[in-house]
């Protein structure tokens, strides 16, 4: 399995991961694997716009959709 590795973290936030990770019951390990895999598991704003972008459906895609919206707010 591969590692990561984490260069100048500050001790501040050294300690505070490690006393969350006590609260958790889990090793700082255990509560950083954790953490990141909920956090690629979350898909990022940009994927959830190309999904759209993606579906089909109305007559417009949806940057079509976002620039008439924006034409009609008086938006730039």
């Amino acid at each position: 399995m591969p590692n990561v590795l984490v260069r100048d973290l500050p001790e501040d936030v050294h300690r505070e991961l490690e006393r969350r990770a006590r609260a958790s019951g889990q090793s700082l390990q255990q509560f950083l694997t954790s953490h990141l895999s909920s956090l690629v598991a979350t898909p990022t704003v940009e994927d959830v716009f190309a999904s759209l972008d993606r579906e089909s459906g109305g007559k417009v895609g949806f940057q079509q959709a976002v620039k008439d919206l924006h034409a009609e707010r008086g938006d730039r």
